[in-house]
């Protein structure tokens, strides 16, 4: 006997796909876009990058607020209509948003962000560490 986990959402998603897919078999977009992201760190400062192929530069906000750093914005679905031939779209649209805490020794004051062939870059400098200060006992 097979043991399938039980998934109660299961019927509505088979459903809804039935009553969006059209005559091509487009399968909707319902997980929407989410854009892949790589983080790395450095001795100075913590890289993050995002793949954002298609997307307009005007299309893409950052926002800093409560020491989260929140990277949105939209994919927007370009019409294609082709008569007599039979295709299957398989690139995700939709709104996207990624948000990412700051560590402790960010300088959230000095992030700077490029943006440049479909990949965004954002750059957050590590504050550097003040040296130890002896203190003298009167």
């Amino acid at each position: 006997m097979t043991v399938q986990r039980f998934d109660p959402f299961q019927e509505f998603r088979r459903h809804l796909l039935e009553a969006f897919s059209d005559k091509n078999d487009v399968t909707p977009n319902l997980a929407g876009f989410t854009p892949a992201v790589s983080v790395r760190e450095t001795d100075s400062a913590y890289l993050i990058a995002l793949d954002l192929p298609g997307v307009d530069k005007d299309a893409i906000a950052v926002d800093l607020k409560d020491n989260a750093l929140t990277i949105s914005g939209e994919r927007k679905f370009e019409e294609e209509v082709k008569e007599d031939d039979f295709y299957r779209l398989e690139s995700r649209y939709g709104r996207f948003e990624r948000r990412f805490s700051l560590p402790d020794n960010a300088d959230a004051d000095a992030i700077e962000a490029a943006y440049k062939n479909g990949v965004l870059t954002l750059t957050l400098p590590k504050v550097q560490a003040k040296a130890a200060k002896q203190i003298n006992i009167n």
